[in-house]
């Protein structure tokens, strides 16, 4: 089969393409600074007519990655999350509705690959599309990391911290077909209500075709190889402005971090 071949494939290319935006970078920085006055201010014009390009998904797409993210503070961080009256229910079915949402914007990058193909400037794209393209990924997938840290803070504090490893694995196995819902038949969270019947018949065929199967893995082991190190990284700034709470004399929130760091 020749499947996984043209997902590594193209794996490959993504990479290569940031390995040689990285390996330029020095050298458009000494080129911009020799430009004149008039290239600059042209430069300038052409930098942010291509960041404008890209303004309007980032903006819609960083709303969608955040909503999971409020969701999960008023779900398992806030005083009552405890009490699991069906308003909770309702809402911990909108944040897994819409948790998809916050890793997807990994898949964005495409558009990066896509301005570097069409022969965007080189200065353009190392110093202004790359950074804009990183903020916006990391505004989205650190969402979905802290989500997912509050949601195993949730479990661990109501005697569930056995199941916090396997309810992460899950969640990623669910994202990964969330994320290829959305990235190619073009589903959003929203049609779960306003078109269940569609969406289940084509994830039902979906989940018996091989290439959707294998887009479906290669995005659940990249959320999961992204998440864990961000997972570290989330856990040690929480335990360091915990550490600032406490010495000013301010309340805690009552949760343990130092066992979810596993």
């Amino acid at each position: 089969m020749l499947i996984f071949p043209a997902v590594l494939s193209h794996l490959s290319e993504i990479g290569r393409c940031g390995w040689v935006v990285i390996s330029l970078t020095v050298d458009s920085l000494f080129l911009i600074v020799t430009m004149t006055p008039t290239d600059v201010t042209q430069w300038l014009i052409n930098a942010a007519s291509a960041a404008n390009r890209s303004m309007g998904f980032m903006m819609w797409n960083s709303f969608l990655a955040l909503i999971p993210f409020v969701l999960s503070l008023w779900l398992f961080r806030s005083q009552g999350s405890g009490y699991r009256r069906p308003t909770w229910w309702i809402g911990f079915a909108v944040f897994m509705a819409f948790l998809p949402n916050s890793p997807y914007v990994l898949t964005d990058i495409i558009h990066l690959v896509g301005f570097i193909q069409e022969g965007a400037e080189l200065w353009t794209v190392v110093l202004i599309l790359v950074p804009q393209y990183l903020i916006f990924m990391l505004i989205g997938t650190e969402a979905y990391v802290a989500s997912l840290v509050n949601l195993g803070l949730y479990l661990r504090k109501h005697g569930f911290g056995r199941w916090v490893l396997t309810v992460e694995l899950v969640i990623h196995a669910l994202c990964g077909i969330g994320i290829y819902l959305g990235r190619f038949p073009r589903f959003n969270s929203w049609d779960i209500i306003t078109g269940p019947h569609r969406l289940f018949v084509h994830l039902a065929q979906a989940l018996i075709d091989p290439w959707s199967l294998t887009v479906m893995l290669v995005t659940f082991v990249v959320i999961a190889a992204v998440y864990w190190p961000l997972k570290q990284v989330t856990l040690a700034l929480m335990l360091y402005a915990r550490s600032d709470v406490r010495s000013l004399g301010l309340p805690s929130l009552g949760y343990s971090l130092k066992s979810d760091a596993g």
